[in-house]
């Protein structure tokens, strides 16, 4: 297999393929539950198309808490299958599918009363990996432990001694959402799938009851195109109902959106060598290591209001730094917030007492022929979502095809990752470049880190880091368009690199020199880099002026003042 590569001429040349004949599976919706459903189908040897209206994981799929894990906090619902599932799907990740991107990450859980509240949580804990362990992928990362107050400072001195009589320790794991998308993105176009983003739906064609496909517009090139398709898979998350409603047909289920903030502030600002999870009136709140960076987050609250953008209101940012300031011995300020970004969770919400169940299960249905629609669950078990998807849609098939194989397919750059993170001092001293920034690519390129190494062989000023922003490399802005499917400034900035929430001024100092940097790449001329950067200007003092505002009314207004896509 050859690594596919995601550039301006390779996405025309799959908008082309999709028109030029009838594909077995057409997936609309490029988030993690669409991108694996093209995986899915790919590698089953279906004729594959993937089309998403505007950057790949653009929606919730780059606005998660970074978690992969089995859901702790369900197993106090009793909800035993589904957290089997998620620990299970874990373990995958961690071991086979993608040990580049997914790694372990330890969690300190405060106890706040003697006695029943440490045999009540750690016999959670211990069931929880348990469970882990049982799934046969569960044994690669280290058992929980009981710590006393006094070992639990040690491990977090940020807490108020107070805050705690004791603490269980226990392991999950977490991975770049956006980074995910986009290398199983590629994956799925190595296995033979056409895949464009900035590709949006804007309607399907029927014969008779039946849907035979769907009307693309080119967001980038302008014109509209007929691909036509034996099944397609409605992936679209909280968009689902918006989808359904192109079909004119009432669906079987619907999805409600419920909003999560996330603050990053810097790691200096709270000392500890884990992260955190604490317990709210409401659900609970983590403290999650990200690299130079904490990401604290997060809440859950209806919304009904834009879905591409969903705005944090300032009432969401006092919630939760009052909330982790409980028991913070050094309480965090507005002025310590780097960033803040906001996701919509796709929840279910039936029409009827039978399908109601607002839960993170998912669903799937064939509510017309033609149509299959994939709904609910979590990021964790994307490859269940995407496997249940692909079988309702071969039902429908007149052939025979192959069974699942995505549970021994591993992502791009998975092959060869452990040998290069074994060879990575001898590696940095032939390129040159210091060995903490070839265990920063290697941890988010895998084996394709070759790929970036090549570009700074050929330009080495490629190796220099970005002037603003040095966590990263030149050359993986131009990397993002060469190879990932980058198409604007705001896609670099935002979903290839966490610029725009890394940094204190959200990736602005930056703009310029990536828009110089990935111009080339894209084929724009002066105009078009000053118009690149003036709309992610736009983009950013918009967010910043939703964060001023005192409800989602508001700061959903203010968020609007910036356009979303900037015109060719």
């Amino acid at each position: 297999m050859q690594t596919a590569i995601l550039g301006p001429a390779q996405r025309a040349e799959a908008l082309a393929r999709m028109v030029e004949r009838e594909l077995d599976i057409l997936v609309v919706g490029g988030g993690v539950v669409g991108a694996g459903t093209a995986l899915d189908a790919a590698t089953r040897g279906l004729s594959t198309g993937l089309v998403e209206a505007r950057d790949w994981a653009s929606g919730t799929s780059s606005r998660s808490s970074k978690l992969i894990h089995g859901g702790l906090r369900y197993l106090e619902m009793l909800d035993f299958a589904l957290v089997r599932e998620a620990l299970k799907e874990r373990g995958l990740l961690l071991e086979r599918l993608a040990p580049h991107l997914v790694k372990p990450v330890p969690f300190l859980y405060p106890l706040r009363h003697k006695g029943w509240e440490r045999w009540y949580a750690g016999a959670g804990v211990a069931l929880y990996d348990a469970m882990s362990v049982s799934s046969g992928h569960g044994r690669g990362l280290p058992v929980h432990r009981h710590l006393s107050h006094k070992r639990a400072l040690r491990v977090a001195p940020c807490l108020k001694k107070g805050a705690l009589v004791g603490a269980l320790q226990y392991y999950d794991a977490q991975m770049d959402d956006a980074r995910y998308v986009a290398t199983m993105v590629r994956t799925a176009a190595s296995y033979g799938a056409a895949v464009a983003n900035r590709a949006r739906v804007v309607g399907f064609l029927r014969e008779g009851e039946r849907v035979v496909g769907a009307r693309v517009e080119d967001v980038e090139g302008g014109g509209e195109y007929e691909i036509r398709a034996r099944q397609i898979v409605n992936s679209t998350g909280v968009w689902t109902d918006d989808t359904q409603a192109l079909i004119g047909e009432r669906g079987q289920f619907h999805v409600r959106a419920s909003k999560g903030i996330h603050l990053v502030v810097p790691k200096d600002r709270i000392h500890s060598t884990s992260g955190l999870i604490l317990r709210t009136e409401k659900s609970v709140l983590f403290v999650i290591p990200w690299g130079r960076h904490w990401i604290v987050g997060t809440t859950d609250t209806d919304w009904d209001l834009d879905k591409a953008h969903p705005a944090a209101s300032s009432a969401d940012i006092d919630y939760l730094l009052e909330h982790v300031n409980e028991v913070l011995a050094t309480p965090l300020t507005r002025d310590d917030v780097e960033g803040v970004y906001a996701g919509l969770r796709p929840l279910l919400a039936g029409e009827s007492d039978a399908t109601s169940k607002l839960s993170r299960e998912h669903t799937v249905a064939h509510p017309v022929p033609g149509l299959v629609v994939v709904a609910g669950g979590k990021y964790t078990t994307y490859r269940v979502m995407a496997k249940d998807a692909v079988d309702e849609a071969v039902h429908a098939l007149d052939q025979r095809v192959a069974e699942c194989v995505t549970e021994d397919v591993p992502l791009v750059g998975a092959e060869g990752y452990r040998a290069l993170w074994n060879a990575r001092a001898r590696i940095a001293a032939r390129t040159g470049l210091h060995v903490a920034r070839i265990e920063h690519l290697l941890n988010r390129y895998g084996a394709l880190a070759e790929e970036l190494l090549e570009l700074v062989v050929a330009d080495p000023s490629l190796g220099e880091p970005l002037a603003a922003a040095d966590d990263y490399l030149r050359a993986e802005a131009v990397y993002a368009c060469t190879h990932e499917g980058a198409r604007h400034l705001d896609d670099v900035l935002t979903r290839r690199t966490r610029i725009s929430f890394e940094t204190f001024d959200r990736g602005a100092r930056s703009a310029r020199e990536v828009a110089e940097l990935i111009a080339p790449a894209l084929g724009w001329d002066d105009d078009q880099v000053e118009k690149e950067i003036a709309h992610y200007h736009k983009r950013v003092e918009a967010e910043r002026e939703s964060q001023r505002q005192p409800d989602d009314l508001t700061a959903d207004a203010a968020r609007l003042g910036a356009p979303d896509i900037v015109p060719l």
